[in-house]
């Protein structure tokens, strides 16, 4: 056993003791931190521990505390997934898990959100990330999610709690917020770069929001997003999963510039070059003098049909719609919304309609009760289970199909308050 401070140094965590500092304060003898309560509950939380499995000694209303090393090690894994770079007025927060395609875990959001906080008060703009060419964040860690030992474990409602509230605060950030989302951008993805104010798509950029697919929604703000886009694109986006690529985030209204890849490392460099006292009409000018317009968007042939299906009131009259349509590409989504989730696609409806009136906060809140009661269920597990862990494509729903699903019972049981120390507070 040894303490944490003397171990983050040796594995090198400047920005995790960044964060500790937050908190508490570090003595003049480096292996010693002393920290405030806040800090002490920040990282039980982050790291599952209790106050017995970390090793702790009280004294007085500060804490001295040790751990294992293996409990070291794991926060070295967690924070070398997210790294951050200061420039001058300016900072970088850079998704660190190429191999996972950036996918993002609690404890990357919870080592996040503490920093961004901090930057919105003390830099004038800050630039998002994903670190390889593949992608830059393909959602959520679900497989972590739907561990089969974790199955019934009410904690992991605290990763849509954290990841929501990470939403809301890049969606109400008062700084330039810049999201780099070149590679594949699908769930979390959009939730930390098209909620934020300047998303920079370039060829390589491929967006989807595949929920419905596994047993979950459209979340992360998809519920106010996505109703945004108008003409039911939104609404054929979430219940299809359908893939949109390079130019076509712009022409959605997903991204709000194109830059080539290889452009990019120079648009990078002139951010960072722009003053100290640089604002946001500083930062649209000079995306606007990379951007290039886009080509011709590949749906602009179908946009009348998905409107016609897309914007029906009920999700059968969706799908009779596109049963008899004549457009060929809209028929094709039927056999995919009928493979999908039937409680997912039931309630993707449902939030899209009542995220149309409602606001970015309202909406994560809506999202969040409808999370949890997802989670009380199988199909987010199995789906998951047949589409990624077993990959056998052959997901049993329960029930199997919409026809066999009461559709306005399950949104007044999904959609009601929870209890009042339960609720999202944002």
């Amino acid at each position: 056993m040894f303490t944490i401070i003397k171990k983050l140094q040796q594995l090198n965590l400047s920005c995790f003791c960044s964060i500790a500092t937050q908190y508490g304060s570090i003595s003049n003898n480096s292996s010693l931190l002393i920290a405030s309560n806040k800090f002490w509950n920040h990282v039980c939380n982050l790291h599952g521990n209790s106050q017995q499995n970390i090793g702790l000694n009280s004294q007085f209303h500060d804490r001295h505390f040790t751990v294992s090393e293996s409990f070291a090690r794991k926060m070295s894994t967690d924070a070398k997934h997210v790294l951050f770079e200061e420039v001058n007025s300016k900072g970088i927060v850079v998704l660190n898990r190429p191999e996972a395609l950036n996918a993002l875990t609690k404890n990357m959001i919870e080592i996040m959100y503490p920093v961004l906080k901090k930057w919105e008060n003390e830099k004038t703009l800050v630039i998002v990330k994903g670190q390889g060419s593949k992608s830059f964040c393909a959602g959520g860690d679900v497989l972590s999610l739907t561990d089969p030992e974790k199955r019934g474990d009410p904690t992991i409602t605290n990763f849509f709690r954290s990841e929501y509230m990470q939403n809301h605060l890049i969606g109400s950030y008062q700084i330039p917020y810049v999201a780099f989302i070149t590679g594949i951008v699908m769930g979390g993805g959009a939730g930390i770069s098209v909620n934020g104010q300047f998303r920079v798509a370039s060829d390589k950029s491929m967006f989807a929001m595949p929920e419905t697919a596994i047993g979950l929604f459209p979340d992360v703000g998809g519920s106010h997003f996505l109703p945004r886009l108008g003409g039911g694109l939104g609404m054929f986006l979430g219940l299809t999963g359908h893939r949109l690529r390079g130019h076509e985030l712009v022409s959605a209204g997903l991204a709000t510039h194109f830059c080539p890849a290889s452009k990019l490392d120079e648009l990078h460099s002139a951010l960072l070059a722009l003053p100290s006292h640089t604002k946001p009409e500083h930062v649209r000018e000079l995306l606007d003098t990379f951007h290039e317009s886009p080509s011709d968007f590949s749906l602009t042939p179908h946009l009348k049909t998905i409107k016609e299906c897309f914007t029906a009131p009920t999700v059968h009259q969706i799908l009779q719609r596109l049963a008899e349509s004549g457009d060929e590409l809209c028929r094709q989504q039927l056999p995919v919304i009928r493979s999908a989730c039937p409680t997912s696609v039931a309630l993707t409806h449902e939030l899209l309609v009542r995220g149309a009136k409602l606001d970015l906060a309202q909406c994560l809140q809506m999202e969040f009760r409808v999370a949890c009661r997802v989670l009380e269920h199988t199909d987010f597990q199995e789906g998951v289970r047949a589409r990624l862990r077993d990959k056998d494509n052959k997901p049993q729903w329960k029930p199997a199909t919409l026809e066999e699903l009461d559709i306005p019972k399950t949104v007044e049981k999904y959609f009601a308050p929870l209890p009042p120390e339960l609720e999202l507070k944002l």
